[in-house]
């Protein structure tokens, strides 16, 4: 996955590649793969607003400035893809007609489908490994700074 700032970057590269082929009166076959660019940026954004609304706990706890910036970053691209979306959609409903719009959201959705899959899963779980390797850790120490600290009492007490 890629950051939001990248994503609405390629978005906006294939959207103007696929604006300016149908202009020149390209068939919409003639453009799978910068659709497919357009589609994987569109997936990309979405998924990174998904991530931004539900936190990693490690983030919550020690950078709640930082969530709230990433996620107004992202709403404002989001907004942008969003506009993007419209766009193309009357654009290719007007030249190609409205089942080619249709068409095109279901090739969308599987490649969607597929990407989340393949990375997004892995993503997932990767923060999933990261999250419970930091909790281990913090449980780990808080459990032998307690557990010094009644060592230390129970000596100063001649308890052992």
């Amino acid at each position: 996955m890629i950051d939001p700032v990248t994503a609405i970057g390629l978005a906006t590269s294939a959207y103007n590649g696929i604006k300016s082929a149908i202009s020149t009166g390209k068939e919409i076959s003639e453009m799978g793969s910068t659709l497919s660019q357009w589609s994987k940026a569109i997936s990309d954004l979405d998924f990174a607003h998904k991530k931004a609304q539900n936190p990693p706990l490690f983030k919550k706890m020690f950078g709640a400035s930082k969530i709230e910036q990433d996620a107004l970053e992202i709403w404002a691209q989001k907004q942008k893809a969003n506009a993007m979306r419209e766009e193309l959609r009357s654009y290719i409903s007007l030249y190609y007609g409205p089942s080619a719009w249709d068409e095109i959201v279901g090739i969308e959705a599987k490649m969607r489908k597929e990407q989340r899959e393949r990375e997004y899963q892995a993503i997932e779980r990767a923060e999933a490994i990261r999250e419970w390797i930091i909790g281990i850790l913090l449980f780990c120490v808080t459990s032998g700074v307690l557990g010094a600290i009644f060592y230390v009492i129970g000596a100063s007490q001649g308890k052992w």
